[in-house]
């Protein structure tokens, strides 16, 4: 009868989703340092950045913050407190809408906008360091899986 070493007895026995959860988190972590790095050096955090790439997309009808949260890579418990923020810092702009006085429409400003085109290269730079050396083929692969499981708001 063999005895088990110490390294044997404390082995995580995870399923394979447990596995692949596991890694998925642990990528996800990976891949947003280089990013978040280059925000948080501009004086955004992620959440901050990706509420202005949301913004930007928008173009010119804006979104409400029930809008920008259902768009959102992270959820983040005080929406409204972050765009206030943004909107301190005069990166975003904030109305009433005419249709509804309870709800307000949040515009990406010139400046936000400025900020993120300084951003939009280094941010690509950082993608392509972290992700580049799978190759077009198996980041199309893994992009299709994720798609899959987490498919996009719709617009």
């Amino acid at each position: 009868m063999s005895v088990p070493t110490p390294a044997a007895a404390m082995a995580i026995h995870d399923s394979l989703e447990e596995e692949v959860l596991i890694a998925l988190v642990r990528a996800a972590w990976l891949a947003a340092e280089r990013s978040t790095a280059i925000t948080t050096a501009a004086g955004l955090s992620p959440s901050q950045y990706n509420v202005l790439r949301i913004l930007r997309s928008a173009v010119r009808d804006g979104l409400s913050c029930t809008e920008i949260g259902e768009r959102m890579v992270t959820r983040d418990s005080d929406l409204t407190r972050l765009v206030s923020g943004l909107e301190r810092d005069g990166l975003v702009v904030r109305q009433t809408d005419a249709g509804d006085r309870r709800r307000s429409i949040n515009r990406i400003t010139a400046a936000g906008k400025t900020l993120l085109s300084h951003l939009d290269r280094d941010v690509a730079e950082a993608a392509k360091q972290t992700m580049g050396h799978l190759g077009r083929k198996r980041l199309t692969a893994l992009l299709d899986l994720l798609v899959e499981f987490a498919p996009p708001p719709l617009s």
